[in-house]
């Protein structure tokens, strides 16, 4: 090969990175050596591939071209040479996740700790954003999506409870003071706590009843980024403030505590719970291999509601 495989996976690196020294903490190499497998690499193919300023390193449309076709390529010399693993006595090597927040706070706990106990020598890696990147890029080996997210050409196996139920809460004392909402356009008339993806984008509140859908585009005084600040939505909630909207499951303790109370519970609408996803490849890595069949010999005991 005209280009060392080790030069071709700093440069995904450091593109997966946004940096030289943020891929020297991620991949454990220095800063320095990083730049000289990019620069070896540049000057063989006689092409620019990051355009490098003191703030950011970007690729290039070159560049770019380059991620889409040597990611893939990278993870099936990867997948061949990992299936040596399968005449070893246990699966070993690094597993890395890319899930939605509310996967890594409903799906993941249950999971993770039992399967990291059955198989002592793999290391899981879990990279939690709400962006709904391209796997591949991002240089994961699986992901869990809900299924309007799933992309046709990966294979799709059932993780955590197999269905869920978006809820809405308020404190006692905001119910009190506002009164109880009857039916969902009643929201419209209160203080609502809203989401709004890294997109930009502010899902409506959906609802469901009888086969009626009815959604819902609320205002109030709160928006907070859908994944990571969520919480400070629910704790606004509990202090009064308004009405949340959200996975039933990351409510369930302030409701089972009393400090929310549920609001149009005949009306929450239940939905399909998460998939893992990965590529359809012909050899998986072994640690993967060893997480679907962990998942799926666990499907009996899921939670369904």
């Amino acid at each position: 090969m005209a280009t060392d495989i080790q030069d071709l996976l700093a440069f995904v690196a450091v593109v997966n990175a946004g940096g030289f020294r943020e891929g020297s903490r991620a991949s454990g190499k220095s800063a320095s050596s990083l730049s000289d497998a990019v620069r070896r690499i540049e000057a063989r193919l006689s092409v620019r591939l990051l355009n490098r300023t003191t703030r950011s390193v970007v690729p290039t449309e070159a560049g770019a071209r380059l991620m889409e076709r040597i990611v893939p390529a990278l993870g099936e010399v990867e997948s061949a040479l990992d299936v040596v693993n399968d005449f070893r006595g246990r699966p070993s090597g690094t597993l890395r996740l890319n899930v939605p927040i509310s996967a890594a706070r409903l799906t993941l706990p249950a999971i993770i700790t039992p399967f990291l106990q059955t198989y002592p020598d793999i290391r899981l890696e879990v990279v939690a954003d709400e962006s709904f990147v391209d796997m591949l890029a991002a240089g994961c080996d699986a992901g869990i999506r809900y299924d309007d997210r799933l992309e046709q050409d990966m294979i799709a196996v059932p993780i955590g409870p197999r269905f869920q139920r978006f809820a809405t809460a308020a404190a006692p004392s905001y119910l009190n003071a506002r009164g109880r909402p009857e039916h969902p356009q009643d929201l419209l008339e209160h203080a609502c706590l809203r989401g709004r993806f890294p997109s930009g984008a502010m899902p409506l509140w959906e609802y469901e009843r009888d086969g009626e859908i009815i959604r819902i585009d609320p205002t109030g005084p709160l928006i907070v980024r859908i994944g990571g600040a969520v919480d400070l939505a629910v704790q606004a909630a509990i202090d009064g403030l308004g009405i949340v909207y959200l996975f039933e499951d990351w409510l369930q303790p302030y409701l089972d505590s009393g400090a929310l109370e549920p609001v149009l519970e005949p009306w929450w609408q239940r939905f399909t719970g998460p998939f893992l996803y990965y590529p359809g490849r012909r050899y998986l890595p072994s640690p993967l291999r060893a997480f679907v069949d962990f998942i799926q010999a666990d499907a009996p005991g899921r939670t369904n509601r």
